[in-house]
């Protein structure tokens, strides 16, 4: 998920957003999905293997697994010969210095919290799958496209789209999202349920608010702030926070929420008192649909318009300048010298004359020439649930094509 902003418009007001569950069987999911739902720095959203990060400080206390026993190095928990070898949290002063700030804060049991936090783990995985792509690593739409549009995917798309059209229907007349923009969402991120994640979450947040790897922006307190939360809503509602598992950046359900956007976002979408993003279709589609419009969907909007960008180098800069970010009307696309697919699709937002916004969102093709559309505030909604113009046309595409494939 991505930082929050303040809303453009208000959305009608959401069903209970208390409540929240999850099935004992969600803490074993599967492998981690190949995208964290925390938001990364725009310029680095292409695919690409990540760099391996400069080693991180490493906790206090060390457990080795031999074949007869354990034996221990400092102290830590018991542990059977069962385990591999970790490095757990333990009792490592900042680490329990932080859990003591989350009780005063939070209101919490300390030694609630310092025995959850003494349970998280370093890994090591984490650490270097939430480093970006090597310098001058060529991003290529084709390529990330490829991973998504595919037919295993669409048949998921379909299948879900099937069992869910009750609440999808019900989504898009309360919350004005489109149930294909919906259904490219829960798509890419989880393959439908199917790519759940294979980290505990709470291994994923202390590794990436306690150990935080050099060789990118710091983003440790915003873990941190992340971890708080995922502790509160384990406390109310009586979770073990050690147990449950999410992807490597410590992501949660088919939406893959952060826990802070499970406190802010997530909604009893069929009212049955109890949230539930893992197994409930209608609950994991209002979250969905209630999240975009809280960051600015609006309705009846297209996301995007197809374009040819200025062939002159320095108009084509001027509309790049401002990134994926709304700023020039029609008008002034045009007078840059861009040219928009059909007469019909600009009528759409108004024609020539219209005050709707567009940012002219430039997608790059490896060594082909990249791809341009005219994205629109709802193309910039989608990359507030992951801050990549790659993720939201991949959002897009696979949600139109499973509604073809219907």
């Amino acid at each position: 998920m991505s930082p929050h902003r303040t809303p453009d418009a208000s959305p009608a007001r959401p069903p209970h957003t208390t409540g929240w569950r999850v099935p004992a069987w969600a803490a074993g999911a599967a492998l981690a999905v190949w995208l964290a739902a925390s938001p990364s720095a725009h310029a680095a959203d292409a695919p690409a293997a990540p760099v391996k990060p400069a080693k991180a400080a490493q906790p206090t206390q060390v457990i080795k697994k031999h074949r007869a026993k354990p034996v221990v190095r400092k102290k830590a928990h018991v542990r059977t010969d069962s385990e591999p070898d970790v490095v757990t949290y333990g009792h490592r002063d900042d680490v329990m210095r932080f859990g003591a700030e989350v009780a005063a804060r939070q209101g919490l049991d300390v030694a609630w919290v310092q025995a959850a936090l003494a349970r998280s783990r370093y890994v090591p995985s984490v650490a270097k799958l939430i480093m970006p792509p090597p310098a001058g690593t060529a991003k290529n739409w084709a390529a990330y496209r490829e991973r998504f549009i595919e037919p295993r995917r669409i048949a998921a798309g379909v299948a879900f789209w099937q069992a869910n059209e009750r609440w999808l229907a019900q989504a898009e007349q309360v919350y004005g999202v489109p149930a294909e923009i919906v259904i490219g969402i829960v798509g890419v991120e989880t393959l439908y349920g199917q790519h759940l994640g294979g980290y505990r979450v709470i291994d994923a947040l202390a590794t990436l608010s306690f150990d935080f790897p050099v060789g990118r922006k710091d983003r440790s307190v915003f873990f941190k702030d992340e971890l708080e939360q995922w502790l509160v809503l384990s406390h109310r509602e009586g979770q073990d926070p050690v147990a449950l598992k999410g992807s490597y950046a410590g992501a949660l359900g088919l939406p893959q929420f952060m826990p802070s956007s499970v406190i802010k976002y997530a909604v009893d979408f069929d009212g049955d008192g109890h949230i539930d993003l893992h197994t409930n279709g209608a609950d994991v589609i209002g979250s969905v649909a209630h999240y975009l419009a809280e960051f600015g969907w609006q309705r009846g909007l297209p996301t995007h318009l197809e374009v040819t960008a200025p062939t002159d180098t320095s108009e084509r800069a001027a509309l790049l300048v401002p990134d994926i970010v709304p700023s020039f009307t029609a008008q002034q696309f045009i007078e840059h010298g861009a040219v928009f697919g059909s007469e019909a699709e600009l009528a759409r937002i108004g024609g020539p004359a219209g005050s709707t916004r567009l940012a002219l969102v430039e997608l790059q093709n490896g060594e082909a020439a990249p791809t341009h559309v005219a994205g629109t505030a709802n193309f910039y909604a989608i990359t507030r649930y992951n801050w990549s113009s790659y993720y939201a046309m991949a959002v897009i595409e696979l949600g139109a094509a499973v509604r073809r494939a219907r």
